[in-house]
């Protein structure tokens, strides 16, 4: 989450790829990055533009989508970087259509809600005393974007009087279960934020809203407090792309074997097949079209091969 964004001129994916061109209908792109800055220039037959990028969202490992400001108003850039083939393709939400002017084509305007928004999940304090300002802003996700303001924290830790739990800092881990998935869900997308935003019956495009899909689980309706994001999740850590390292949170609420009997502490019953790489059958990988990443689905099932993806 500590990279969840960058200054463009910093991004490690347009430093090490300085000319990244792209084609859609008419419109010719080319991206460059220098030392100082990133520039992303668009022409047709007839004309061209180019505009400094200032930011860089995500933390490159499926890609990242480039932010720009005119007139004080901020934009997303038509194309974003993606990781795995190395290139620039349309950003997701954009319409795969050929863009109908040259300021459609280097991006789209960001409504001003939907900006704070963006700012608040990627930075750290764009927003302060109701005041968005993301010149001030610290790229990436900070303590202080889960934690609140840490100063008091800080000076009690320092002073050797800091105990859990003693109100001088925000802990999520005191909330309740469905508060706590919707806490991170306030980036990563609620159930309900899917289902008022119209991406149910989307198809596969909502395998990227984490919290929706987990609420659909079974465990999940079954009630089971351990069922929250960082019940397989350290926020504090790296994502880990191990299939296997996530086999003791399975088993944590699943009998081991079939020989081992449901109880209170593992309501879940032993899966017939196997105790190994519990998410490759029950968590399955997801591409969607055009996309160039997987994502693993958090809705919980048994996922019988070539079945229909759960809506």
């Amino acid at each position: 989450m500590l990279h969840a964004a960058t200054r463009a001129s910093e991004s490690k994916s347009l430093r090490d790829h300085t000319n990244l061109p792209f084609q859609t209908g008419p419109f010719t792109y080319q991206l460059f990055t220098t030392r100082e800055k990133s520039i992303l220039a668009v022409s047709n037959a007839t004309s061209s533009l180019s505009v400094d990028l200032l930011w860089a969202l995500g933390s490159g490992h499926m890609g990242q989508t480039f932010i720009y400001q005119q007139d004080a108003k901020f934009y997303e850039s038509h194309v974003s970087f993606y990781n795995a083939p190395q290139v620039l393709d349309i950003t997701p939400g954009q319409p795969r259509t050929i863009p109908a002017t040259l300021d459609a084509a280097a991006g789209r305007a960001i409504p001003p809600n939907e900006a704070r928004l963006c700012f608040g999940c990627h930075t750290t304090a764009s927003t302060t005393k109701n005041q968005f300002d993301p010149t001030a802003a610290y790229p990436g996700v900070t303590c202080e974007a889960c934690h609140g303001p840490g100063a008091q924290h800080v000076a009690a830790a320092r002073a050797k009087t800091d105990k859990r739990g003693d109100g001088s800092i925000f802990n999520p881990a005191q909330l309740a279960r469905v508060d706590y998935v919707d806490f991170c869900g306030a980036c990563h997308r609620t159930w309900q934020d899917v289902v008022s935003g119209q991406m149910v019956g989307v198809g596969i495009f909502n395998v990227r809203f984490a919290p929706y899909r987990l609420e659909n689980s079974r465990c999940w309706a079954e009630g089971d407090a351990r069922i929250t994001c960082v019940a397989c999740h350290d926020p504090h850590k790296p994502l880990s792309h191990d299939v296997a390292s996530y086999d003791a949170n399975c088993l944590a609420c699943h009998a081991s074997s079939a020989a081992e009997k449901k109880s209170a502490n593992h309501p879940g019953a032993a899966c017939p097949v196997a105790t190994k790489n519990c998410v490759t059958c029950h968590m399955p990988k997801v591409e969607p079209p055009n996309l160039h990443s997987t994502f693993s689905d958090h809705w919980i099932r048994i996922a019988h091969p070539n079945s229909a993806y759960p809506e």
